[in-house]
């Protein structure tokens, strides 16, 4: 049922009666690997592809439930977990377009795609006789002869239904499918309005005096940025994180960092039509609702109910311990900081829009480092190739390019991914710099999940990772931060996740498993990255090859808990955020800015540091996968933390019999078993929070 609501591709090709238009979704994909035919595809294909597919799963639904035999697995539960085909194909296409390749068109086509695919879904999930074809193999769980992967499926499939209405009384569920439409408009109105707003700002600058501080490649890419905008002679800086957060880090001008800080804090927050104020309490009213219809007394627990943390109290327990532990270390640093801005003859306090930039400055002068002196080893294809090596010797991957697999823009590249006999593995597309079409972030997506067909035909998943590096400039090309470096590694961890999915049924395979489990495998990998003698593997400079010296890389180490004080208490102030949100158990309207307001006085918290993600664009729980689940990256920070000690244990970083564990216990099993029987099968144990307070120095 996961696939249903997921819109997961599959590779069985239903043909359509409607071919008339030569609408590529309707007929097999004549490519390489059978990838999207992304130089086919136009707009207008989207709707009539999106209403064929509708029709035809409608006819796959009516089948099963006119199907004269009793129920069993095979006519009712796989056979719903395989339909949808064609939906499922146009919709991965349609939904990764308007992530990374969006227009106002694509915008204005998924006002429209929303309430019909939230109605096509409730029309499944709502469905009486379909639920109770579910219900019936459901209640006979336990006299029927099914594999792991079957049961987990059942169980799945079952709890999904009841998640999703199908057993509230008839006078409910009209206001339930309400619920569904409005919340689904809301959310894509959300990502859209920040979107708009990143867009929309632009910080001009031409007095070169204003450009003080700022790294030469910084202030290069920001004239070509002007130059294309037609504005020679002047520099451009924007929202997006490659430019805003050298901008807040190296900029000596203290007015333009507050202006560029109070821009990227407003995202979605300001005196437009962009603001996300009133859908903000909309929809924590809406899921609040329909989880009190559910017989749930919040929305957080409605969301907990089917994760490894179980429970609203185990979150915010786990939440509050870490606060503890990191506040004081924060507080302590914001000291260190002032102590800085006093003793260059700054009368001013230290404010948010202060912090990175002090904190730079405070490296620099503590280990004699800083980021423009690391990026140079880390040149994006360098690094690229780096991950290839690390995965080639865990589990023996080889990457090839392939140039005549379509891609859906210029930026994209395709690579074939072979295992180490040499059969294919799937296909990846990476797509790495920002552009005005792509939202904000890096994430992990797929064009077609890995399954096993009922012809018993293995399926390659073809999988995407998208970031917003920065990007070359002049004759520079793209040198990354240490932070950037990480972040393609954790990605690059999601697509290993999504590659190497071995299972039956699409409805499980892959990266469907628990929100607080997914970020195990991603963020996992990052510990490889920050290792030293990994580091000397592939960080090389960009312009003499020479591979990064030890001293520097004792530099990097002895400043790797520095200001992890503040990256720990930015991010769980968020998390803590979010659960304040989704734990109300009555709702009020109320105004965002005040809501934030008082979270930060419940908690103690400090005015020096906001929010990693205010209300306005925490795109993450209003309208991504992530709402009372923004903690998963913290909690998985746990498992990935006590995951690496298995190999560190081993003296061995590429140790293969725990490779192949974690491939064979975790990697393949996609949400096949509970998350955390598939890591005490991986791990022998359960996962204790030591590893990660040591790893990020915050043990006293």
């Amino acid at each position: 049922m996961k696939k249903l609501f997921g819109f997961i591709l599959t590779l069985v090709f239903m043909a359509s009666c409607a071919t008339t238009d030569e609408n590529p979704f309707f007929s097999d994909y004549d490519t390489p690997f059978g990838v999207p035919p992304f130089h086919l595809i136009e707009n207008s294909h989207f709707i009539p592809a999106f209403e064929e597919g509708v029709r035809q799963q409608e006819a796959e639904i009516a089948a099963i439930i006119t199907n004269p035999a009793l129920p069993d697995f095979d006519n009712t539960v796989a056979a719903l977990d395989y339909s949808g085909d064609l939906l499922n194909r146009v919709a991965s296409v349609f939904y990764n377009y308007n992530s990374s390749n969006t227009s106002d068109e694509i915008q204005a086509l998924a006002q429209e795609v929303a309430p019909m695919m939230s109605s096509h879904r409730d029309n499944i999930s709502l469905n009486p006789a379909l639920f109770s074809r579910i219900q019936t193999v459901y209640n006979q769980k336990d006299e029927l002869d099914l594999t792991e992967e079957q049961a987990m499926l059942l169980e799945e499939t079952y709890q999904s239904f009841v998640r999703n209405g199908a057993a509230l009384p008839a006078e409910q569920q009209e206001r339930f499918r309400e619920i569904n439409q409005e919340l689904s408009v809301l959310t894509l109105r959300f990502g859209q309005n920040v979107l708009a707003d990143v867009n929309d700002f632009k910080l001009w600058i031409d007095d070169e005096a204003d450009l003080a501080g700022l790294p030469g490649s910084v202030v290069d890419a920001a004239a070509e940025a002007a130059a294309a905008e037609g504005q020679e002679g002047k520099w451009l800086f924007t929202l997006h994180n490659p430019s805003v957060m050298p901008f807040l880090t190296y900029a000596d001008n203290r007015d333009l960092r507050e202006k560029m800080n109070r821009a990227y804090v407003l995202r979605g927050n300001n005196d437009n039509d962009n603001n996300n104020q009133e859908i903000i309490n909309r929809l924590v009213e809406l899921r609040l609702e329909r989880s009190k219809m559910l017989g749930f007394d919040t929305y957080a627990d409605f969301a907990l109910q089917n994760r490894m943390a179980g429970n609203v109290e185990t979150v915010e327990t786990f939440l509050k311990d870490l606060w503890t532990a990191a506040l004081p270390i924060a507080r302590d640093e914001a000291v260190e900081l002032q102590k800085m801005i006093t003793s260059e003859g700054g009368d001013f306090e230290l404010a948010y829009w202060d912090w990175r930039y002090y904190a730079e400055k405070v490296r620099k002068a503590k280990y004699d480092l800083d980021e423009g002196e690391i990026s140079q080893y880390f040149e994006i294809n360098n690094v690229r190739d780096g991950i290839f090596m690390i995965v080639n010797k865990l589990w023996g991957l080889e990457f090839v390019e392939r140039p005549d697999v379509p891609v859906y823009h210029p930026d994209a590249t395709a690579w074939e991914v072979l295992e180490a006999d040499g059969s294919h593995l799937g296909i990846l597309y990476m797509d790495m710099h920002p552009r005005a079409s792509k939202r904000g972030g890096a994430w992990m997506s797929s064009y077609r999940r890995q399954q096993v067909t009922q012809d018993g035909e293995f399926v390659h998943p073809i999988i995407t990772i998208v970031c917003n590096f920065t990007a070359p400039s002049g004759n520079q090309p793209a040198l990354l931060t240490f932070d950037e470096m990480t972040t393609f590694f954790h990605e690059f961890g999601h697509a290993i996740h999504g590659l190497m999915s071995d299972v039956i049924y699409p409805g499980l395979a892959g990266t469907s498993v628990p929100r607080d489990f997914v970020e195990l495998p991603s963020q996992v990998l990052e510990n490889w990255a920050k290792h030293p003698d990994v580091l000397k593997m592939f960080a090389k400079h960009y312009e003499t090859g020479e591979t990064i010296t030890d001293e520097l890389i004792d530099r990097i180490m002895a400043s790797a808990n520095f200001n992890q004080g503040f990256a720990t208490v930015e991010f769980l102030a968020s998390a803590l955020l979010d659960m304040d949100y989704h734990t109300k158990t009555v709702f009020e309207s109320f105004d965002v800015n005040e809501f934030e307001t008082r979270v930060q006085n419940r908690y103690d918290m400090m005015d020096e540091i906001y929010f990693r993600h205010g209300s306005t664009h925490f795109q993450h729980i209003f309208s991504g996968g992530y709402s009372a689940g923004y903690y998963s990256y913290i909690w998985a920070g746990v498992l990935d933390a006590d995951a690496f000690e298995a190999f560190v244990e081993t003296g061995d970083l590429f140790h293969q019999e725990t490779a192949r564990k974690f491939r064979t216990e975790i990697l393949e099993r996609g949400g096949t078993r509970d998350a955390m029987e598939m890591y005490k099968s991986f791990r022998g144990k359960e996962p204790g929070i030591e590893p990660l307070l040591r790893q990020r120095g915050l043990v006293r």
